[in-house]
């Protein structure tokens, strides 16, 4: 039986938990399907650092695994405790600690959701500009330790690129600080940008200095139909090669918009789509007509454009995008959440390469995604009792993500490894590059108990 008796002295009693809700509501994610859930010993509940550095401390000395867990929204198992022990969840230090506007910063706590700090930003005239879809359930600490990114990521970049400072346990208790207060430095090894992206398997971030920026005054937005996916695939990729300043530049293939059509109610078209927004204090309306033009080189059906509440309604379908296929036709259900990004020349070669890895199989999949930065999310959906049907699901996904990567892209653009994507490390990264990245691992966390079972490919594979 697993020491755990030490949990109640580094936090609160009532801060512990070995019940059987607690641990079935921290054996897995998002994205984790029920019979791959792991329930934890117990979750431990901190509210400081120095709550965090005790109970890693404690971990340590008893060799007891340890998984941090934030607002469980992740899609690739990130937060599934994998070899069971000790969960580890942070969403009870959710200050915002400081907003210091002249500096275009705000110090906060790991448990914040992301449109509590947006919020907090525009009482400022400032916001957070990489803010995932999924902002208003997901934590900043989770969106670090995944470097997770939104809809705004051609024009912004993803959450790692506006974090200047961390203050991080790593796994025997130690407190570090890694960046600082400048949007610079030169000084000594970058250890921010290590543990940005680590899905805790380096060190449980504590604290988060991230920066800001100014509101924009104008922003519009709108849809734009097109007869093929391919038109719509290659007029993405044409727009931000051409440099026309778009925030927002979304792809919806034809599958899924029937599938968001259903859930949201509406009857728009089942045909390929791109959103778009702009944002801008001045010249917004020369941006569109820039867009506009690049755009009519495929011929699209529409190109609608709007403001405010207007707006809000073309983008409704992207939006709804992710529960519409949950909710989409009771017996099936999306295989993994695809997430692969290439070079954005290569964009229209990937959307062709996954609809040809589908349809060859008979797979119903629905491609979507933050297009402008080369970002692909399919879902295939398979019938979870038709074996064959799971089978050909699983090679597709398998055959797109390999596509991705010799297109020179990547497995996953924003979700993170976790235990959904260990098997393509190599394939990305190469051997010797994975063996420097467990190197670092065993040099940070010697016995192993920070989120085993993530990231790396088990030594046997």
């Amino acid at each position: 039986m697993t020491d755990l008796d030490f949990l109640r002295d580094a936090v609160d009693p009532d801060r512990v938990s070995t019940d059987e809700y607690a641990r079935e509501e921290h054996a897995g994610d998002w994205g984790t399907h029920p019979e791959d859930e792991v329930r934890p010993d117990a979750v431990v509940w901190p509210t400081s650092t120095a709550e965090v550095s005790a109970v890693l401390a404690g971990a340590h000395e008893r060799g007891i695994p340890v998984t941090p867990y934030a607002a469980g929204t992740g899609l690739e198992g990130n937060a599934v405790p994998a070899h069971e022990g000790i969960s580890l969840d942070t969403t009870r230090m959710d200050d915002i600690l400081e907003i210091r506007p002249d500096d275009l910063q705000v110090d906060v706590e790991p448990g914040v959701l992301g449109t509590a700090v947006d919020e907090a930003a525009a009482e400022h005239g400032l916001t957070f500009p990489p803010l995932p879809s999924s902002g208003d359930i997901s934590t900043v600490g989770g969106m670090i330790a995944t470097d997770a990114s939104g809809m705004q990521a051609v024009k912004y970049g993803v959450v790692g690129d506006w974090v200047l400072e961390l203050e991080a346990v790593l796994a025997d208790g130690t407190v570090v600080t890694a960046g600082s207060g400048a949007v610079k430095s030169s000084a000594g090894y970058n250890l921010k940008d290590l543990l940005v992206g680590s899905e805790g398997t380096l060190a449980v971030i504590t604290r988060a200095t991230l920066q800001l920026a100014g509101r924009p005054q104008q922003v519009r937005g709108g849809r734009a139909v097109f007869e093929t996916f391919d038109d719509a695939a290659g007029a993405i990729a044409d727009a931000v090669q051409s440099g026309v300043d778009v925030a927002k530049i979304e792809l919806m293939g034809s599958f899924a918009a029937e599938v968001a059509n259903e859930y949201v109610g509406t009857d728009l078209p089942d045909a390929p789509m791109v959103f778009v927004e702009f944002h801008a204090d001045h010249g917004i309306d020369e941006e569109i007509e820039f867009c506009r033009t690049v755009f009519a080189d495929y011929d699209p059906v529409s190109f609608e454009i709007a403001a405010d509440e207007e707006m809000a309604r073309l983008w409704e379908l992207r939006r709804e995008m992710a529960y519409a296929l949950d909710e989409y036709r009771g017996n099936l259900r999306p295989l993994h959440p695809g997430d692969v990004t290439v070079p954005i020349g290569s964009f229209p070669e990937i959307v062709r390469r996954a609809r040809r890895e589908a349809d060859e199989r008979g797979l119903p999949m629905a491609c979507y995604g933050h297009a402008g930065d080369g970002n692909l999310h399919y879902e295939i959906l398979v019938d979870p009792d038709d074996e064959a049907m799971v089978e050909r699901g699983e090679a597709a996904y398998a055959a797109v993500v390999e596509a991705a990567i010799d297109l020179g892209g990547t497995a996953t653009g924003e979700h993170g490894v976790g235990l959904g994507k260990r098997q393509f490390m190599e394939r990305e990264h190469g051997a010797e590059s994975v063996a420097a990245m467990r190197s670092v691992k065993e040099a940070l966390d010697p016995e192993g108990i920070l989120n085993p079972g993530k990231v790396f490919p088990d030594e046997s594979d």
